[in-house]
Parts: C-alpha cells; sequence; structure tokens
C-alpha cells in the first residue's frame, strides 16, 4: 500500500507502506524546478543575518576578536570591515571560533534563544506570524536554507506524534555538531514557547553519548532527554500541532507568505540538504538508480564534480547515501515493523545479508538486535 501522512493509508496492497520521511503532513512541497543549491564555499549568508547575530553576541561576551575575523576569511589588516556574505564553510568557522571562545557549557543554549525567528528577511517574518506551531514547524522545514543554514530541520508523523530531526547541511566535527545540535533544540522550543505562550511537551533524542553533566539541557530543554539515540531529534504530540498563537494576524501572515513563495531563490539550500531530498525521492521512487552519476546528472555536474564538491563540504556521497537510507530503515523498522528482506528491496540492496551487514555499519546493532532493544525499553 501507499502510504500518505496527510491522508491515510490509500490504494491496492501492492507492498509494504514506501517510505515516509518526506511526509506529506509537514515536510517541504515539491517544487517543479528545484532552485540550484549553495556550494561549500558559495558566499550565500548575507553579513547581516546569522554572522552579525554570532558577532554581537561574541561582543558581549568579550571574546577576542582576531580569531573571530579569521574565521571569516578577513585578513588581519582589513579586520572590523565585514564582507557582504560568508559561505556556510565559514559561518561554521565563525560559529566554531565563538564556541571554542566563549568555552562555557550554556553557549549553544543561549545563542539558541536568540536564533529564531532571527532577521533573515521574509522567512523570518514569516515564521513570527505563524498562526499554529504546525504551520511554523512547516516553514521552518520549507525554508531550512535561510533559518538554519547549518543543520536542516526534517519533519515526520510518528503514530501520535511529529518527529523533527536534524541533519547536517555542512560536515562537521563532533563538538561542533553537538553544539549547533544543542543549539537548534533551543531555538525550535523558545520560539514555540514565545510565540505559542506556553511551555510544549518536547522530548529529547541525541546521537551522542550523555555529557557528563546535563545540567544545562536540564535547564533549557527541560528533563525529557534521552542519548544514545540514532538520529538528533526533538518529538512533540502531534495534539499541539494546531493550538492557535496568540500573535498571529491573519491578514499579515497571507500577504508575508504569498511574497515569500514568489521570491526568485525561494527554497534555497546547501548542497547537503538538497542531496539529502534528492536521495530520498530517489529511494522511495527508484532505489535501483541510486548512485554518484545518477546524483550528478540531477545536480547537472558530473560525477567527479559533484564528488569534489562533496569533499569541500566534509563528506563523500557513500556517507550521505548511508544517511538517508538509515534513517529510512529506522523508520520503516520502528513504525511498519518492516523484515530484512523487505527493507533490503526498498533501499536497493541486493540481498538481506548485504543490508543486514550495512545496517550494523550504520547503527552499530543488527536490525534484529535494534528490535530488541526497542521491545525492551
Amino acid at each position: 500500500m501507499a502510504l500518505d501522512l496527510a491522508t491515510g493509508v490509500t490504494g491496492p496492497p501492492a507492498r509494504p507502506p514506501a517510505p515516509c520521511l518526506r511526509s506529506a503532513l509537514l515536510a517541504p512541497r515539491p517544487q517543479a524546478q528545484a532552485p540550484a543549491p549553495w556550494l561549500p564555499g558559495a558566499a550565500v549568508i548575507p553579513w547581516g543575518e546569522q554572522p552579525a547575530l554570532l558577532m554581537a553576541f561574541a561582543h558581549e561576551r568579550e571574546l577576542p576578536q582576531a580569531a573571530l575575523w579569521a574565521a571569516c576569511g578577513v585578513p588581519p589588516q582589513a579586520a572590523g570591515r565585514p564582507p557582504a556574505a560568508l559561505s556556510l564553510l565559514q559561518l561554521a568557522a565563525l560559529l566554531d571560533a565563538v564556541r571554542r571562545g566563549a568555552d562555557a557549557p550554556d553557549t549553544a543554549f543561549v545563542l539558541g534563544q536568540q536564533w529564531l525567528p532571527g532577521h533573515y528577511g521574509l522567512a523570518s517574518h514569516a515564521l513570527q506570524l505563524a498562526g499554529d506551531t504546525g504551520q511554523a514547524l512547516r516553514l521552518l522545514c520549507e525554508h531550512a536554507g535561510p533559518l538554519c543554514p547549518l543543520l536542516t530541520p526534517r519533519l515526520v508523523a510518528c503514530g501520535s506524534d511529529v518527529l523533527l530531526y536534524w541533519t547536517p547541511a555542512i560536515g562537521q566535527a563532533g563538538p561542533l555538531r553537538a553544539f549547533l545540535v544543542d543549539l537548534h533544540m533551543s531555538a525550535v522550543r523558545a520560539l514555540c514557547e514565545w510565540l505559542g505562550g506556553e511551555p510544549l511537551p518536547w522530548r529529547y533524542h541525541f546521537n551522542r553519548t550523555a555529557p557528563r553533566q546535563r545540567e544545562q539541557h536540564e535547564v533549557y530543554l527541560g528533563a525529557a532527554l534521552e542519548f544514545g539515540c540514532h538520529i538528533d531529534a526533538m518529538r512533540l504530540p502531534a495534539s499541539c500541532l494546531q493550538r492557535p498563537w496568540p500573535r498571529h494576524r491573519s491578514l499579515a501572515a497571507a500577504a508575508t507568505l504569498s511574497a515569500l513563495q514568489q521570491q526568485p531563490a525561494g527554497g534555497r539550500q546547501g548542497l547537503l540538504a538538497a542531496l539529502y531530498a534528492q536521495l530520498l525521492t530517489s529511494l522511495q521512487q527508484a532505489p535501483d538508480a541510486l548512485g554518484l552519476a545518477h546524483s550528478a546528472q540531477h545536480f547537472g555536474v558530473s560525477s567527479a564534480t559533484l564528488k569534489r564538491q562533496l569533499a569541500q563540504a566534509g563528506t563523500s556521497f557513500q556517507a550521505e547515501l548511508d544517511q538517508v537510507r538509515s534513517h529510512a530503515a529506522l523508520y520503516l523498522i520502528h513504525q511498519h515493523g518492516w523484515r530484512n528482506e523487505a527493507l533490503a528491496q526498498e533501499l536497493g540492496f541486493h540481498d538481506r545479508t548485504n543490508f543486514r551487514r550495512a545496517f550494523k555499519r550504520w547503527t552499530g546493532l543488527t536490525p534484529e538486535g535494534l528490535r530488541t532493544r526497542w521491545q525492551g525499553g
């Protein structure tokens, strides 16, 4: 059967439900012609947006300026004269310089509280005018490029809950990845609480071991924390999505959304975010067509060029494909109880033995071991 999270299960019972990570409920709407993705080294983040926020935070914390300007690619003799825009790589370097310079356990959470809705053009304005949590999360996913350029949010329905999970938009080392996850979870929680007028019962899942001290996580996020998971995600009861937000102004919101949809560069995002979406679509429609050459053709470049662009972003095609396959497998096992043979066929493996071996490499567990762990938990 074909599973549509917006309307339920429809269609003849041809085979088990297809992967639903691109949820029709809250995921970005498909576009007839997706805009070209941002390359890692292209200057696409205006200085007055996230870079200005980071520099203002650094000034408040009295951080040394030389390392910050160097992270932006500004030579010492030009310090104080910011460029018009930064690349994703430069923005990640600047954020990492702030992280290391502040060297405080609350930095990610405090920055997160300032991150959204932000001052990132019409996308920020639309986010501030959202009518409820569901609309805000949809906007966040549809316009992740300007709102969350370094970590891409994605939404999927999980039973009676929705899961907001995060995938890297640029290759990140361990400490920076953890910092980014904490920052964005803090940002979403603070945004929804501020505009909604009440705290929401979020639960948090972290793809890393528990820190020695959890106090900052508990202060800024709450006690519903689970470490050692296979994804970084926030879980919320779906019943919370349509509670009206008191700040909503329907006429202003409609005008802003209309203007946002007409932006020539609307929906642009980083290369890794665009590749994830393309691979997930291929996985659903033609798993046998997965491969570097097919993705390169989709983006209008040669295989060698795409390989080089991914290396510049700090990753590889195989790593990105593994991530998409692992997320799809985890979803289908957890939500629909798929067995190895069906999963191998759906994910483009020749047989279940190869799938089982790959799954253990992705997660450290066999599919049977993961099922046992979930049943026991």
